[in-house]
């Protein structure tokens, strides 16, 4: 039996929440901070020494010696850089610590070394990190000690913001404004702020650390870049949800008891459909806070696995064959008072506000579709998306039987007069309990579902920030509720005007309701037909980021500028380059210094095999090794062809102008070049001893963990 957790005595016990401030703040403090929190109000720079005073205390009792500005710059993981409390010492050699308001608001990291697009040069240093005191301080213990974590934004000295937070915040603002004009039409006087709240559900792999250091292409890219698939994969469905290995529970135990400690609600884990594939869940969380809680579940989940003896796989396709990972990003809108926007309620046929805030998400969706794909796109996610459960690379929306058939009703008649309503299911067996099922089912094949009271985005990667994806979904939102509220506030009639208003969003942008199979050929054929965006790659996606009409979208807004948007652009294109070069640079070292060599070993023992065979009697049958030499002789010279012409290419990607020029050629000549190369060595690794095959193999790595 394990240590016994008391879940209660240590959930946040790690973090500066709102308990440990209104215990430690004065009254007045606490108050005016608490303004700021929850009315944007301005902080002074005298409540800000006080609170960074207590902060200090507090950490300092927690064990921590440093503190940091925890950010997330476009990099795709945090940064932070530590600063001791200490003082310069005093003349009898003892030393103060401290920490001020200054110290507390302010940062200033180097700007050019991180990526900027553009908005930063290597002589422009200056940027800033920024305090998000709507995102609680906490103290994160590691082999450095116990260091104090400052949430913050990250901009340049210029004013721009290089990092997903900003928007992020911005876009909240955005979103909550818009809502409340919309809630206020429907006579609602007392919600006071609309805030977008979020589930991300993190699906990642666990392998063996000794077998991940004998794999190079996992150390440099966290994929495989060759690997043959093992007599058994997935086909059997028996590690979904199957009984979790007692290494793997040790390992879940030990992520949770770390994430509760940190205020992160880890809530559900199991085993995933792949093997070796896993999934932990949250409770939902408003989105800047979920948005830092998932990076901190990430650094947990690969911590926790080191001192296992794992190592921790986020990319999005570790293995090819077998489902990658993703995550599920489950959004909707809430009121400071309880109320969930997306609640259809029992009749959702009469919710007037619901239909309307629904037909206003569809419009979004459609209108911007091609954003919203953007925002999902990876490197990793060009290998998982459209496959093994990951939804399709067409964005579309799956509304369920039961608000189908209401949209049905407003497209043919104007007006709704009845909802599907769940029926009790019949499992015919009579000991089992009856009970309602739900009035829709689900969709596992739509990157953009309804699930009940929410909307799951299930494009996003394992790997990526879900800030970039509800930046997306917040401003589309904020601009569809906008339109519909300068429309609704103008008119004579407020009923007349809304019915109207529901029908014609829901007849316009019908187009994108999709409640089929998204893995059906056909749907792709029936997606070009009603003109929504076909965006198969990262590179297809990134034009999306700076037409005329994202531009217009995100300034109306204040959540980017034009130049914002130009260097997240160039970022993208960048960093698509390089992580394909990465990869095929490392396929060519991995096949020059162990593949090729390796079947150098075993034709030569195949060859020797053959001679001394042959000297025994010439009468003996060697057509078996015969065989083996002319098949492994012939992939070997398959694989130095297509070796030669990968690094051929790899050496012409100079030549092409970083940004857009670059990405295209990577994605057009590069790629294809690499599955040339993958292809034979696959086959190899199926005739080679396994003895002398110079790497584990998938079914060592997935089934040995």
């Amino acid at each position: 039996m394990g240590d016994y957790i008391n879940v209660k005595e240590i959930f946040g016990c790690d973090v500066f929440n709102d308990s440990v401030m209104q215990d430690r703040l004065p009254k007045k403090v606490y108050r005016e901070l608490k303004k700021t929190i929850e009315e944007g109000k301005e902080l002074s720079m005298e409540i800000a020494d006080v609170v960074a005073h207590e902060m200090k205390e507090w950490a300092i009792e927690k064990g921590a010696t440093h503190y940091c500005h925890w950010f997330q710059p476009l990099t795709g993981v945090t940064a932070e850089k530590h600063d001791a409390f200490v003082t310069a010492p005093r003349e009898d050699g003892k030393v103060l610590l401290s920490f001020s308001g200054k110290e507390l608001i302010k940062g200033e990291p180097d700007a050019s070394s991180f990526p900027s697009g553009g908005l930063r040069a290597t002589f422009e240093a200056r940027g800033y990190t920024t305090w998000d005191c709507t995102s609680p301080a906490f103290v994160r213990h590691d082999a450095a000690g116990g260091i104090l974590c400052i949430p913050t934004a990250f901009c340049s000295y210029t004013g721009e913001a290089l990092d997903q937070k900003t928007p992020l915040l911005r876009s909240m603002e955005a979103v909550n404004t818009q809502a409340l004009r919309l809630l206020r039409l429907f006579g609602n006087t007392t919600s006071k702020k609309v805030t977008p709240s979020v589930g991300a559900e993190q699906e990642y792999f666990l392998v063996d650390k000794e077998k991940w250091l004998q794999r190079k292409d996992l150390i440099y890219t966290g994929r495989t870049l060759f690997g043959a698939m093992p007599p058994k994969g997935q086909e059997m469905d028996d590690h979904y949800f199957g009984t979790i290995r007692q290494r793997i529970s040790a390992y879940m135990k030990e992520v949770n008891e770390e994430c509760w400690k940190l205020g992160v609600t880890a809530k559900t884990q199991h085993n995933e459909v792949a093997p070796a594939q896993h999934e932990l869940a949250p409770i939902y969380a408003p989105v800047n806070i979920a948005a830092d809680h998932n990076q901190i579940m990430m650094r947990i989940l690969k911590k926790v696995a080191s001192r296992h003896g794992m190592r921790c796989l986020l990319h999005e396709k570790p293995f090819a064959g077998v489902n990658g990972s993703g995550k599920h990003n489950n959004w909707s809108l809430t009121t400071d008072d309880g109320i969930n926007l997306l609640e259809p309620g029992k009749t959702p046929h009469e919710n007037i506000q619901f239909l309307l805030i629904l037909t206003c998400i569809l419009k979004a969706v459609d209108e911007h579709a091609d954003l919203l794909r953007e925002s999902a796109a990876d490197v990793g996610n060009d290998e998982r998306l459209g496959g093994n459960e990951a939804p399709p690379a067409v964005i579309s929306v799956f509304l369920g039987e039961q608000l189908q058939d209401v949209l049905e009703q407003l497209i043919s008649t104007g007006t709704a007069t009845h909802s599907k309503t769940g029926e009790i299911l019949d499992t015919g067996v009579k000991t089992l309990p009856d009970f309602m099922k739900d009035a829709t089912d689900r969709n596992r094949t739509s990157p953009f579902a309804f699930t009940g009271n929410k909307f799951e985005f299930r494009m996003v990667g394992s790997r990526d920030s879900i800030s970039e994806c509800n930046v997306v979904l917040n401003t589309i939102s904020a601009e569809v509720f906008r339109d519909a509220c300068d429309r609704l506030e103008a008119a004579d009639d407020f009923d007349t005007a809304v019915h109207d208003l529901i029908k014609e969003y829901a007849i316009q942008h019908q187009r994108i309701v999709f409640n089929g199979n998204g893995y059906a050929p056909e749907w792709e054929a029936e997606a070009k037909r009603r003109g929504l965006p076909i965006l198969p790659s990262m590179v297809d996606a990134i034009p999306a980021l700076i037409t005329d009409k994202a531009v217009k979208l995100f300034e109306s807004f204040n959540v980017f500028t034009r130049a914002e948007l130009e260097s997240r652009a160039e970022i993208q294109y960048e960093g698509y380059a390089k992580a394909i070069n990465i990869e095929a640079k490392t396929m060519v070292d991995v096949a020059t210094k162990q593949i090729i060599p390796a079947v150098i070993r075993y034709t030569t023992v195949l060859a020797e095999s053959i001679n001394s065979v042959k000297a025994v009697s010439a009468a003996l049958d060697v057509s078996v090794q015969t065989s083996l030499l002319e098949k492994s002789s012939a992939l070997l010279a398959e694989t130095k062809t297509a070796m030669d012409k990968l690094s051929g290419l790899i050496a012409e990607s100079e030549s092409h102008e970083e940004g857009r020029d670059r990405a295209v050629f990577f994605r057009e000549s590069v790629v294809p070049a690499m599955q040339a190369l993958r292809k034979p060595v696959d086959e190899l690794e199926m005739i080679v001893d396994k003895d002398m095959w110079p790497m584990p193999s998938y079914g060592d790595l997935i089934f040995e963990v």
